[in-house]
């Protein structure tokens, strides 16, 4: 064959080539997974005021001053304290609760007298792997990605329901049809994250914080205007990326893209908790802020910490009782501002109402702010205007994992040696047999 013809037959073939249309891209579908379950156990520590039962010790206990343990819950991995309840999540997926079930927050029946004080097994169609808690709601995401969740929200008017028909006093699928990856409370606002990054809210929305009502709207007068409150509904920001991180305050919501780690948030800035001051009581949608570096966010009713990459403690808010842990200040920080009295990496942050705790590397617990409660677990009532190492009996030789705190309690998790707590499970079992 010629050279000629040869070469013919090559433009001839990438000619035909050309023409032939071209097989699409497979779109990469962005899909985020559950959260592992966790295994790090240990004991469950609380302490402030237990006048409902939230400190889970007996209806005879009503106060403790100190770190002190509920012996009766083994294996906790997760914690969290509501306005006055508790919920305590075990290594087997479990859920306990315990304190005020006036609305239906502990998830389970309690007629009988005394039961709402001790830990109380909430009944769920499968394992949870997280849990959350608000003034008197609580919530949880299941294994298989279903969210549950049980009580009611409140606004300015009083008791709202969880749903449109009222309040729940036991386990209800909250979003059907949806695999969820993530769950986040506010006082009277439920945040959730599906696998496929995006953001739904459902509660009150009187401050913002559910980041898709209008001004006119927030109030949630009649039945349709109630009905779009309380059914979770999308969070939609048009020019903004799938999320992958959530967060909740009290009246606040933060939202963490998963390319560009922009922060996204809305709700009450009437001291700056949502990180800026931008002279706007609240936001009613999602504003994009200047937020980096971010690895976890947690807030008061008014005030808000920050936890950066770097693991140093910022914090904006109102200073009063030393919520800040700035020392004696008496302005508001209306920019993130480090708390310069930690003296070691910090790796976990949370808030109560006008309280604040931080855990560094080495496992101290710090805390800091209202003390008349007896929340900051130091044992002596008074304020604390900056960081104070809760150096208890309790937590001795002993890393404290998570810190949570409701209105007037606290509680805590701390790691114990698996033999003593393989050992307390085992006298516990044998305490409940009756001879």
């Amino acid at each position: 064959m010629s050279k000629r013809k040869v070469l013919s037959e090559i433009d001839n073939a990438i000619e035909a080539n050309s023409l032939q249309p071209k097989p699409k891209r497979a779109r990469i579908s962005f899909r985020l997974e559950l959260p592992k379950r966790r295994y790090r156990a240990g004991k469950v520590l609380v302490c402030g005021s237990g006048d409902v039962g939230q400190l889970g010790l007996g209806e005879d206990i009503i106060e403790r001053k100190r770190l002190s343990p509920v012996e009766s819950i083994v294996h906790a991995v997760d914690i969290c304290a509501g306005g006055m309840h508790s919920l305590v999540l075990t290594k087997s997926g479990r859920i306990y609760s315990f304190g005020c079930n006036d609305e239906g927050a502990l998830g389970r029946i309690t007629t009988e007298k005394g039961s709402e004080s001790v830990p109380g097994l909430v009944v769920l169609p499968g394992k949870a792997l997280t849990i959350s808690a608000g003034d008197s709601h609580s919530a949880c995401l299941l294994e298989d990605g279903r969210v549950f969740a049980w009580g009611s929200f409140r606004n300015s008017h009083g008791n709202m329901g969880l749903t449109i028909d009222g309040n729940k006093r036991l386990p209800f699928n909250l979003l059907e049809g949806f695999v969820c990856v993530s769950i986040a409370s506010g006082v009277d606002h439920l945040v959730i994250l599906t696998n496929k990054g995006k953001v739904y809210t459902v509660g009150c929305a009187e401050h913002g914080q559910l980041g898709r009502i209008s001004e006119h709207s927030v109030s949630g007068e009649g039945r349709r205007g109630k009905r779009d409150l309380l059914q979770p509904n999308q969070v939609v920001i048009k020019k903004a990326k799938p999320f992958e991180t959530i967060w909740a305050s009290s009246y606040c919501t933060f939202l963490r893209e998963s390319v560009t780690h922009d922060i996204w948030a809305m709700g009450l800035n009437n001291y700056s908790q949502l990180g800026f001051d931008n002279n706007v009581e609240r936001v009613l949608l999602p504003f994009q802020t200047d937020l980096k570096q971010i690895r976890q966010i947690s807030g008061g009713d008014h005030h808000t910490l920050f936890l950066g990459n770097n693991f140093s403690c910022f914090v904006t808010g109102r200073p009063e009782y030393g919520r800040l842990g700035l020392g004696d200040v008496n302005e508001v920080s209306s920019e993130l501002t480090k708390i310069p009295k930690i003296p070691s990496k910090v790796v976990r942050i949370e808030c109560g109402t006008c309280c604040s705790y931080a855990i560094d590397e080495n496992g101290k617990l710090y805390s800091w702010g209202l003390g008349s409660n007896h929340q900051l677990g130091v044992g002596d009532g008074e304020d604390a205007l900056e960081p104070v190492w809760v150096n208890s009996k309790a937590t001795l030789k002993q890393r404290v994992l998570l810190a949570d705190a409701g209105g007037q309690h606290s509680i805590f998790l701390v790691e114990v040696n698996p033999r003593q707590s393989n050992k307390k499970a085992a006298i516990t079992k044998l305490k409940s047999i009756k001879i």
